[in-house]
């Protein structure tokens, strides 16, 4: 603080250096997701992979152009709590998984298929007041509560999964990937930040290529979300189609603007939606960067970024 006019005080502006920090478009798997435009996924459910537990529900669903197979995994847990988890069914090496996270493992209900047609399959537990319409082609899931939709996964069709893959200079050449080895010149691959990434003097080489995953949601009939902190910005998180997502990852920031979207110190990455009738949340268990788009329509529309570190 600094002296100022006689009789009073200005504060001195503290607030952070920016250029130290990337911004949305300088981060090489925000770029490259937003290529993705909202649409038809290219994901489709492999029904005949289905199988049932006491656990949980598995299948598979295949990507339509790459054909790479990714396992998703659904589970109900105690206190109207469902978990979505997909992973690649066959890695070149697993992936990180965050651990410690919970004191111990929760309590699953079984899940059941209550009603099962063409391209459409209805999983129901003990509580029927809750029901996952899990859609074929396009992969969707949609969270039912008795009969009324509350949330939708991937009803935009912004899926994206990069799979683990050998480097280029690794791989043998073969008539199929040589018209992909065409489109992968040098210039691409550093524009977008494929095999390595450079800001300021900071070289990241990523030794299994591009890992970034991330996924829509939608949540039908709320007006506004709230949630993911740490941000010095205000309690009911704004429509991002025209500025900058919201950043959820670890910096230590002291000094700060009021109302930005970057992130201070630590994040959470819960966010809640609330109506007199219902609050819904997504939690989005993952260590690494996250970026979150944020589109309120008639429908308050999630959509979230995410980036697993190599």
């Amino acid at each position: 603080m600094e002296a100022g006019t006689p009789g009073g005080v200005s504060v001195q502006d503290e607030a952070v250096d920016k250029s130290n920090f990337k911004k949305c478009n300088q981060i090489a798997f925000y770029r490259r997701q937003k290529l993705l435009r909202p649409g038809k996924s290219l994901y489709r459910v492999l029904f005949d992979s289905v199988t049932l537990s006491d656990e949980n529900v598995k299948f598979q669903i295949i990507h339509e152009e790459n054909k790479v197979l990714l396992q998703v995994e659904i589970y109900e847990i105690e206190g109207n709590i469902f978990r979505l988890k997909i992973d690649e069914a066959s890695p070149l090496k697993a992936r990180y998984k965050v651990p410690d996270v919970l004191i111990k493992e929760p309590t699953t209900q079984k899940l059941f298929i209550s009603h099962k047609e063409a391209g459409i399959l209805v999983l129901s537990s003990v509580n029927e007041n809750y029901k996952l319409r899990v859609t074929a082609n396009p992969f969707q899931v949609e969270l039912q509560s008795k009969g009324e939709t509350v949330m939708s996964v991937n009803s935009n069709g912004l899926l994206y999964f990069e799979h683990l893959q050998p480097p280029p200079s690794d791989r043998k050449p073969t008539a199929q990937n040589e018209e992909a080895a065409s489109d992968s010149s040098k210039e691409r691959q550093e524009d977008l930040g494929l095999w390595q990434e450079k800001f300021g003097s900071f070289l990241d080489i990523k030794a299994h290529g591009p890992t970034s995953v991330g996924i829509d949601f939608s949540l039908h009939g709320y007006d506004h979300v709230y949630g993911i902190p740490q941000h010095a910005e205000t309690l009911l998180l704004k429509n991002t189609s025209d500025g900058d997502a919201y950043r959820l990852y670890n910096l230590d920031i002291f000094g700060h603007k009021i109302h930005d979207k970057i992130g201070i110190y630590g994040s959470v990455p819960l966010l809640l939606a609330h109506k007199p009738n219902r609050t819904s949340g997504i939690f989005w268990l993952n260590s690494s960067e996250t970026l979150v788009d944020i589109s309120t329509k008639a429908v308050a529309e999630v959509r979230v970024i995410h980036f697993p570190q190599n």
